[in-house]
Order: structure tokens, then sequence, then C-alpha cells
């Protein structure tokens, strides 16, 4: 009873700040259509500029007071831009705080369980929408890193067809797809804003944190420098990231039979007590009653979520 009224009110204050969310953003709309519709009025004073205003962490304004004190912001920052998502910091941590108090709450009156579990429930629940984000970040990652060998092959072919490497990257950003073509388009823009080429490709490199990018972005900014024939590192870059990818895939296929071993031995414990329950709950009352038989519960849990890690790092092979 204690855990519905628990996820009842954590339902319900959720809603009342989407509620609120939505509200404010309606507001917002209304007034920059009314903008739109007129433009002749003044702006308003708080308005940021689209290049020089601070990027928010949250619409909600107490929300963002409490984020800009963190000292997480920057990396959940950087893991939603390399997953490609348009979410906010506030969003992620609203949505991290939610699923930790449902989880918290789920076990809050399960007396079979040791001390602490309502803590270890929360954390867990709390990393649920993390580890979505870092799988879409990889993901995306091994997007990039399909597709980065064709595009510097197309550039590769333009400029042996006598255009320079700006030209190039221009005429590649108009039709490459995403997701490498946004951020070639993003070079191509900046470079248009007057920003110098050095800086441009170190924030290339900043966005697709892969080994490749930086190969190509010190090679572009060595070749500015001392010249030297360019096209052919770039064909032996490509066919190098194209060797890579291949061997990468070889390796994760090699490796799958791992990965499902140590996925069934996480499972396999918790559907044998699930069926035991089912069928025989006697064996798993004597175990409950016992004084210790909280805390044993609780030392298999942990044992098998180590377990689980540890597989993951063997069959986990970096190249």
């Amino acid at each position: 009873m204690a855990a519905g009224i628990a996820i009842l009110f954590f339902i319900t204050t959720f809603l009342a700040a989407a509620t609120a969310v939505l509200i404010a953003a309606f507001v917002q709309s209304r007034l920059r259509a009314r903008q739109d519709a007129h433009p002749d009025l003044p702006a308003q004073d708080d308005e940021e500029s689209v290049l020089l205003g601070e990027k928010k962490h949250s619409s909600i304004s107490v929300m963002e007071l409490l984020l800009q004190r963190l000292n997480v912001i920057q990396h959940l920052s950087g893991v939603l831009e390399d997953a490609g998502l348009k979410w906010s910091v506030g969003r992620v941590v609203a949505m991290m705080l939610l699923m930790g108090s449902i989880c918290a709450a789920l076990v809050m009156d399960l007396r079979w369980l040791p001390p602490g579990s309502s803590l270890a429930a929360f954390a867990g629940g709390a990393g649920v929408p993390y580890m979505y984000l870092t799988r879409q970040r990889q993901k995306r990652m091994d997007q990039y890193e399909a597709q980065f060998p064709d595009a510097l092959e197309s550039l590769a072919r333009a400029m042996r067809a006598g255009h320079p490497l700006q030209t190039a990257i221009e005429i590649l950003a108009a039709d490459l797809p995403a997701p490498l073509g946004p951020d070639f388009r993003r070079i191509r823009d900046e470079r248009k804003l007057g920003m110098p080429w050095k800086a441009t490709l170190e924030r290339f490199s900043e966005r697709v944190p892969i080994l490749e990018v930086r190969l190509f972005v010190a090679a572009a900014i060595l070749s500015s420098r001392s010249g030297g024939r360019f096209t052919e590192v770039l064909e032996n870059l490509a066919e190098t990231v194209r060797e890579g990818v291949s061997l990468r895939g070889e390796v994760r296929a090699v490796s799958a039979h791992g990965r499902m071993t140590g996925g069934v031995l996480t499972i396999l414990p918790f559907g044998i007590a699930t069926m035991l329950y089912l069928t025989s709950p006697g064996y798993l009352r004597t175990l409950v009653d016992h004084p210790f038989g909280s805390w044993m519960i609780g030392a298999a849990i942990l044992l098998v979520a180590a377990g689980h890690f540890v597989i993951q790092k063997i069959v986990k092979i970096r190249i």
C-alpha cells in the first residue's frame, strides 16, 4: 500500500511539472508567433542571441539554478551531444530522479531485502536513462565509423579534381546524409562566419570523438602548414579506417557468444527464483524467514551483478 502511494505521489509530481513546462512552452510559442506576425514590434529585453547566448540546461528556472551547481552537467551535455539527442540536461536529470524514485518505492515494503536496498534500487533506476544515452551514443559513433571512409574517399576525389579541401568539404556537406553530413555542414557554416580553419577542425574532432576523425584533423592541419600529397593521405586513411571497421565487426561477431552467455548467466538466477516461488514457495519461504536470509539474498544479488560486469569486461575487446 505504501509503495502504491509513493508511486502515485511521484507520478503526480512529475505530471504537474510536465504540465507547467507545457504551459510555459505554449505561452512562449504564442509570443514567438506574435513576434513573427509583427516584426516591427521590439523584442524582449531578456531575449538571448542564438550565437552568443549561453545554453540552458532546463526550461525550469529552479532546476536550472540547481544544475548550474552540479559538476556532472558538462559530462551529460557531452553524452547528449554525442548521442545526437535534442534533450536538455534537466530533462535527463528529471527522468533519472523519477526512475530512481519509482524503483525505490517498489522495494520499500519488501522486508526480506537487506537494509539499504531502497538506495540501491534508486541508484539502479536512476542509471537506466544514462545507460540508454550511452547506448545511443555508441550506436551513433558506430554510424560515424561506418560512414567516415566513404566521406574521406569523396574528399580525395574532389581534391583530385582540383578543389581545395575547404571547397571539397562544402561540396560533400551538401550531399552527405546524417549523422556525418550535419557536422560537415557545420564546418562549412563556421568557416563562412570567419572561424579559423584550425579551430574549425579541432571543434569537429571534439564533436566526433573517434580516433579516425582525430587522425583526419591532424593530417589536414599538418597539410595546411607544410603541404604534401594530401589526397594520398586521405585515400590511405580511408582504407585504414575501413579495415578497422571490418576488424571491429569481426571481433563483435566472435565475442557475441560471450556476451550472450553473460546475459543468460545474469538472468538465470532470477528466473529460477521466480519459478520456485510460483511452483514451490515453501523452498524460498525458509530463506526469507531466516534471520540472515535478507543478507544472503542481498549478497547473492551483488555477486550476480559483479559477475555480469566481470563477464562484460572480459568479452569487451578494444582494438
